[in-house]
This record gives structure tokens, C-alpha cells and sequence, in this order.
């Protein structure tokens, strides 16, 4: 019996660990890496809270050592996807109806998790299967994870307490219910946060959810489904799956009680996504929510009076970190004439730095991007430059090679043409593309800019020049959703910077704030009146005396 009004304080973000040399960090992330290396795993999917085992077995290779077998996972059909459906809809009911608290509870209790004993077991995890660096699965899979259950939790308390004025002899008050039907999350395979988020803030709302990752984050997602299941999470709340895409679209998007998709991914995806709901809209219970933070084509715009060695410094982590493979990365800088040879000059000497090769060397700040296809696809773009007819020109790097992993060098394209490809279409690998501009002519730029792409996802402006600032940041008030000034656009923190765009990259419904909670509620008010009134009639109905 609940007597007490629980509320969950707004939390601190979690602690970076460093990893340097002979720190108890390092030394336990390596013994972690080195356990999983030594196993051959059987990723299994989770459906009514079992282990659930296919015949379809995919291996599991890192992308920098494509030599190692990693593990297994199990491919689901059709079959697999309807489980999992009746799974979540027959936990919807007691899941909906337990109590606030101890739902928290178990989300607070997988982040404390996640926090100490899996948090070496999840970093090596994402460092193998997706090919990070230490400190980049640091920041992901432990970090940010870790915030996002936490400052959900706090997040959801708060909606919680916001109820509607009761004038006398009366009493209003909201009920924050969750959707009627299932969540489906589909998720990607660059950020094990973002698998772990898109399901858990829906069923942390009472929502219950089938979990469709990137096949490609199929070993990390099963180390975080261990957690949550050590947690308490009951059967059939969260249900991960890995069928084709199409699969799991046909089959969700056409049942009446599909309630809403949590994405992250392609805008291609998402609009084909879009389109299936629109043409199955009459057979749906309620109208479902659509939430998807999709591409980016994330620009740099550095002003004539920047700081040469804080662009340089912005750049080369902005685009080139965990390979240029976040929805953020820098991926079009706008040089001004009166800076571009000292930015390009410093740029190109840090690039040829920075060491590549395999997770397990951690002076390595480059490593493999995610698969084979993902790699033709990043030298295509490469070769297209030879052909450009001297509108672009390689830079730096520019060599790839997928002979024992999926090799791509941090590569600098220049272009004399803004509208270049390489400037305007999506390319998710370690590539920058430079236009250098006359620096007279910056205001007319931020036109150029602006209509240059599609997307409008993350932006960094660098600068001195205050009035410049200030410009710069209402010019551009539209061209992202996550804006930084004297700063690379990567890196958003839970709870400091809420992540999302709009135009071609999505819905801007800000994962890791309180707006995201808001689309998987579904508000009932109740109006209770002490004293009813026991006849129609109003005063002003009273005949004159």
C-alpha cells in the first residue's frame, strides 16, 4: 500500500574514469577484454524474459580483427517477432499497474549495475563489437548509460508531480498513464546508450517494449539485457529481437495495438517507417508516437577571428573520433580565407598522429569502422574525389584497406565547391570535407551553409568576435538542434546538452531530457467533486421577485 509521495533527486552526471597507464581502471578493462576474447559467445534473443536460441546463427567478428569469432548471435523470423508481441502485451497489464517506485527502482538498480560490476564487461563489450576506443566505450557504454537511467528516473518523478490547480470543492489531478499497446525500439549500432535508452525510457513510463537492435550491436545489447534482467525487469517488458528490418516493420507496423517506434537511425529508414504507419493508421487502437533522431551532415563555420588552435583541436576529435561514426561528427568545415592555411597545416600534422589499428593497443585513436558495407561505401565516396574534375582534392589520408579489419585513414577533403558531395550527403565514416571562403564574405556563407543540407542535427561555430557570435547563432537558428559555440559538435551529456535535430534529422524530441518522457504518456484528467449539485438550475434561471 502506497502512503508516501517517492520522488528521485536530480543526479550527478557519471565519473569518466581516465584508463591511464597503471591505473586499476585499465588494468580491470583489460582483464575484461581479454575474458571476452577468450570465449566464444551464444548471443541469444530475449523474448518473455527466456533465453530464446535460433537455427540461424550469424557470427560475430570484431571489425578491426575480422580473424576473431567473437560469438553467435541468433537471427529471428517472423515467428520470433510475433513472440515477442504477445510477450510485451501480456506483461502490459501488471507492468502498467506496478507501482512507480519500484519500477524506478529496478532502472536505478541497473544503472548501479552498470556502474561497478558490468562496467568493465560492458566497455570491453562495445569495444570489440563495435570497434571503440577505451575511452570512447567509456563515455557510451558506461557513462552516458548510466545517466540516462538515472536522469530519466529523475526526470519521470518530476512529470509526476505535476498536477492541475482544485479550485473548493473540488479536486483535479493527472494521471500520467502509458500507452495502450507496445513500443517498438529500433536501434543502431554506433552508441550502446542509445540501445539501451530507446527501450528503457518507454517501459520506465510503464510502456512495454520489442527491442530490435543493429545486428552489428547484437554483443553489447545482450550484456545490457543481462543487467537489466539482474535487475528485476520482469518477463516480457522489454523483448529484444533480431530480425531483418523489413520483418519486424511489416509485422509491428500493421498490429492494432502498435503504440509508437523509438528510432535511431537512417533518414531513409525513418521516412520509410513514417510512410508504413500512415497506410496502417485505421487499424491502430490509438494514434501511435513517432520518435526518431535520424542522419546528419554536422558542419563547423569558423569565423575570421577564431582561434586557429582550438578549431584544429575541434576538428580533429569533432570528425574524427570512433571514426566519424556519430550522428554528431564534424563532417563540413567552412574555413575563412585569412586562417584556412594555418587551420589545414596544424589539422593535417595532428592526423598524422594519430595511430590506427586495434582496440586492445589503447594508444590507437583510430580504429576499424563497423562493417564491410559501411566500408565500400566510405572509399566510394574516397575514389569519387580522382574523378571530381579538380573540385576536391585529397588533403590528408585517404588510403583504406579491409585486409584483417575495416581500415578507413582520417582523410581531409578540400573542395573549391560548397555544393560538393562529399559537402551535402551523409557519409558516417572518418572524413572531413573543408571549403575555404573569403573571410569579407562570412555573413553570405551562413546562407550557403544553411541551404546546403538537408539535415539540421548538430552545428559548431568559432569565433571571438561577440556581435559575430551572437549573428552567427540567429542566422543559424534552424540548421541544428544541438548548437555549440568554440566547441567541436559531439559529446552531448545527459542532462547538460538534450540530443536531437529536426528537418531530415528527426523529430528533435531530445533524448536524455524530460521532453523525450513525454511521448510515451498518455495524460488522463480526473475531476472529483465533494459536494454535487442536485439541480440543473442556475442563479440567474431564479424568476425576478
Amino acid at each position: 500500500m502506497n502512503n508516501a509521495y517517492f520522488d528521485f533527486a536530480e543526479p550527478k552526471n557519471e565519473t569518466v574514469l581516465g584508463y591511464a597507464p597503471g591505473s586499476p581502471e585499465r588494468k580491470a578493462l583489460k582483464k575484461a577484454l581479454g575474458e571476452l576474447k577468450s570465449q566464444v559467445r551464444e548471443i541469444p534473443m530475449y523474448i518473455d524474459g527466456k533465453e530464446v536460441y535460433s537455427e540461424n546463427k550469424n557470427e560475430i567478428r570484431p571489425p578491426h580483427e575480422k580473424g576473431h569469432l567473437l560469438g553467435y548471435y541468433h537471427a529471428s523470423n517472423e515467428e520470433d517477432v510475433h513472440d515477442a508481441i504477445d510477450a510485451a502485451l501480456s506483461a502490459r497489464e501488471s507492468w502498467a499497474a506496478t507501482s512507480w517506485e519500484h519500477r524506478a527502482s529496478i532502472f536505478m538498480k541497473a544503472a548501479e549495475l552498470l556502474a561497478t560490476k558490468y562496467r568493465f564487461k560492458m566497455n570491453a563489450a562495445t569495444m570489440l563489437g563495435q570497434s571503440k576506443n577505451a575511452y570512447q566505450a567509456e563515455i557510451d557504454a558506461s557513462c552516458e548509460l548510466i545517466d540516462f537511467l538515472r536522469f530519466n528516473v529523475h526526470f519521470l518523478s518530476q512529470i509526476y508531480k505535476q498536477q492541475p490547480l482544485s479550485p473548493a470543492g473540488m479536486n483535479n489531478r493527472m494521471e500520467y498513464r502509458p500507452l495502450e499497446g507496445f513500443v517498438l525500439a529500433v536501434t543502431p549500432f554506433n552508441f550502446t546508450a542509445i540501445g539501451g535508452n530507446l527501450p528503457t525510457a518507454p517501459a520506465m513510463c510503464g510502456n512495454v517494449v520489442v527491442w530490435k537492435c543493429a545486428n552489428t550491436q547484437a554483443y553489447s545489447a545482450s550484456v545490457f539485457m543481462e543487467i537489466l534482467i539482474e535487475a528485476g525487469l520482469p518477463k516480457g517488458v522489454i523483448n529484444l529481437i533480431y530480425p531483418p528490418g523489413q520483418v519486424v516493420g511489416d509485422i509491428c507496423y500493421a498490429h492494432p495495438y502498435f503504440a509508437g517506434v523509438h528510432f535511431t537511425g537512417s533518414t531513409a529508414v525513418f521516412q520509410s517507417m513514417w510512410k508504413s504507419i500512415g497506410n496502417n493508421i485505421a487499424r491502430y487502437k490509438s494514434y501511435p508516437r513517432i520518435v526518431g533522431e535520424t542522419g546528419g551532415k554536422d558542419f563547423v563555420f569558423v569565423h575570421p577571428t577564431a582561434n586557429a588552435d582550438a578549431v584544429v583541436a575541434g576538428l580533429a576529435r569533432g570528425a574524427f573520433e570512433y571514426q566519424g561514426q556519430k550522428c554528431s561528427a564534424a563532417s563540413r568545415a567552412y574555413l575563412p580565407a585569412n586562417l584556412a592555411v594555418e587551420i589545414k597545416s596544424k589539422l593535417v600534422a595532428e592526423l598524422n598522429t594519430m595511430k590506427m589499428g586495434i582496440v586492445d593497443d589503447f594508444t590507437n585513436f583510430i580504429n576499424a569502422v563497423i562493417d564491410e558495407k559501411s566500408f565500400d561505401s566510405i572509399a566510394a565516396y574516397i575514389k569519387n574525389v580522382e574523378d571530381s574534375n579538380h573540385s576536391a582534392k585529397i588533403l590528408c589520408g585517404g588510403k583504406c584497406d579491409k585486409s584483417k579489419g575495416f581500415f578507413v585513414e582520417p582523410t581531409i577533403i578540400e573542395t573549391t565547391d560548397p555544393s560538393y558531395v562529399t559537402m551535402c550527403e551523409e557519409i558516417f565514416g572518418p572524413v572531413l570535407t573543408i571549403y575555404v571562403y573569403e573571410a569579407d564574405n562570412w555573413i553570405q556563407e551562413l546562407e550557403v551553409l544553411d541551404n546546403t543540407s538537408p539535415y539540421a542535427l548538430t552545428g559548431a561555430i568559432f569565433a571571438q568576435d561577440r556581435h559575430a557570435i551572437e549573428y552567427m547563432t540567429k542566422a543559424l537558428v534552424n540548421s541544428a538542434g544541438n548548437f555549440y559555440i568554440n566547441d567541436k559538435p559531439t559529446g552531448a551529456v545527459v542532462g547538460q546538452q538534450p540530443f536531437g535535430g529536426a528537418r531530415a534529422s528527426g523529430t528533435n524530441d531530445k533524448a536524455g531530457s524530460i521532453l523525450n518522457l513525454y511521448r510515451w504518456l498518455s495524460a488522463r484528467t480526473i475531476k472529483e467533486t465533494y459536494v454535487p449539485v442536485v439541480d440543473y438550475r442556475y442563479p440567474f434561471h431564479t424568476p425576478n421577485p
